[in-house]
């Protein structure tokens, strides 16, 4: 059962889908969400970004420039968080128990967004985030720490806002920790799926197939209506593969997170990047 909801709230007018897709998941579960707010640490970064440049930049000034940024930002975000609770009819509530439906808080730190989603996000039973959009909304690196150090699933969301859960789930299947680990995250989303469809990756003569049959037998034994299915070999990547599947159903797609270590990732351009840069239409449902 899902509880309990993060969302960044950047002031980044991606922000309403965001949002809209964070509601459409907390309403079957009646959660609540928790929009967070990371202010920039002016006079920390006004430092940093001096000492970068050599010395030559006035910190003072920098200091007073970052911080009327940072306040706009804020300032934008919170709006953007008052309008989205009075159209939807959200109850803004700060102690539990809510209201026996979705309800939303106000959250406000400062300093790095990295460390304060990870650290927010591990008491949440799921984080919705949405990817960067030229530059702006939550940096990679947010999302990064998000799935690596929080221990929680993240939820990320595709470029048009979800209205509703998916009614089909695609679950990217590897015997692996990670994705083991997404399967039992997603167990919420997918008791309430009408069609769950495991696939594996034929990438060598292994036991891809068994692996996808023996998860599809542990899920039916939840009641759960669920095929098994092998993709073979073609021109494309495994990312590409999985997210034509899923998007070709219109499905939520599941999968682990950064199996290989962060270098490895970063060297070989891995899936889990690959799927975070190019899956604007399909949503991901991500667990390390």
């Amino acid at each position: 059962m899902i509880k309990t909801i993060l969302v960044p709230a950047t002031g980044n007018d991606a922000d309403g889908a965001v949002f809209a897709s964070a509601l459409a998941v907390a309403r079957p579960f009646a959660a609540h969400l928790d929009f967070l707010h990371v202010r920039v640490d002016a006079a920390s970064m006004a430092v940093t970004m001096s000492s970068e440049g050599g010395g030559s930049v006035m910190v003072g000034g920098l200091v007073e420039r970052l911080d009327e940024e940072a306040e706009l930002r804020e300032r934008r975000a919170r709006d953007l968080f008052d309008r989205f609770c009075a159209r939807e009819g959200l109850a803004v509530v700060d102690t539990p128990p809510g209201p026996t439906a979705p309800s939303a808080q106000w959250v406000r730190q400062i300093g790095l967004e990295p460390y304060w989603v990870a650290e927010h996000g591990r008491a949440a039973d799921l984080m919705v985030i949405g990817r960067p959009i030229d530059g702006e909304g939550v940096a990679p690196e947010t999302i990064e720490a998000a799935v690596l150090d929080s221990g929680r699933p993240v939820l990320i969301p595709a470029a048009a806002p979800l209205t509703a859960l998916p009614e089909t789930i695609v679950i990217a299947w590897k015997a692996a920790r990670e994705a083991a680990h997404a399967v039992t995250a997603a167990l919420p989303f997918l008791d309430l799926a009408k069609e769950i469809l495991i696939l594996t990756v034929a990438e060598e003569e292994n036991l891809s197939s068994e692996e996808g049959h023996q998860l599809m037998t542990s899920l039916r034994w939840r009641g759960l209506r669920v095929s098994a299915n092998r993709l073979q070999p073609d021109e494309r990547s495994p990312a590409d593969r999985l997210l034509a599947a899923a998007a070709e159903r219109q499905a939520l797609l599941v999968m682990g997170g950064y199996g290989h270590s962060r270098m490895r990732e970063w060297i070989f351009g891995g899936f889990t990047r690959h799927v975070l840069q190019t899956a604007a239409a399909v949503p991901v449902l991500m667990a390390h």
